[in-house]
């Protein structure tokens, strides 16, 4: 029995070219159901904890103090390049700007600035349990990194300041 026949079939049933349309079509299949459902498999696979961490603005300038005041930002979610991530800002705290200074004979004393602020932001957020590096859209989440809290009105960097993620 010959494995591929005078017309081009393989095993007198299939044409090789048609074969390999078939394998290909198949993979785009694959691929797309990857993209489209990969997230939604990962968390079916792993179960979901929840993440806390703060955000601290140090300094920020009285307008940037005075935009945050006027327009809370307080349960509006995340923004992650041009699309919304599984992220909300749960507290918004304004504290004082504490800096340390050395006075003119030398010592060095904690000054509070009487213009700018701390600003300070909750959020919280669902992580895979035993995740070893957590992440909020593509900005990983460890305590003393910088982070961008984005929503669809604000912008700033801080640093992190805690994490907190659920054993449950």
């Amino acid at each position: 029995m010959k494995i591929i026949n005078e017309k081009g079939k393989l095993f007198g049933i299939i044409n090789v070219v048609d074969l390999l349309v078939l394998v290909a079509a198949i993979a785009v299949v694959a691929g797309v159901g990857y993209k489209l459902f990969s997230k939604q498999i990962k968390e079916v696979a792993s179960p979901q904890v929840s993440l806390t961490m703060t955000v601290r603005v140090r300094g920020a300038t009285p307008f940037l103090v005075n935009e945050v005041q006027r327009n809370s930002q307080v349960g509006k979610s995340l923004v992650n390049g041009n699309s919304y991530v599984n992220a909300q800002i749960t507290d918004m705290k304004i504290e004082d700007y504490n800096q340390q200074v050395t006075t003119a004979d030398g010592r060095i004393v904690t000054s509070t600035d009487p213009e700018k602020k701390d600003l300070v932001f909750t959020i919280t957020t669902k992580v895979s349990k035993g995740t070893p590096a957590p992440a909020i859209g593509t900005q990983e989440v460890r305590a003393g990194r910088t982070f961008i809290v984005k929503t669809n009105d604000f912008e700033t960097t801080g640093n992190i300041d805690s994490v907190d993620i659920a054993d449950n």
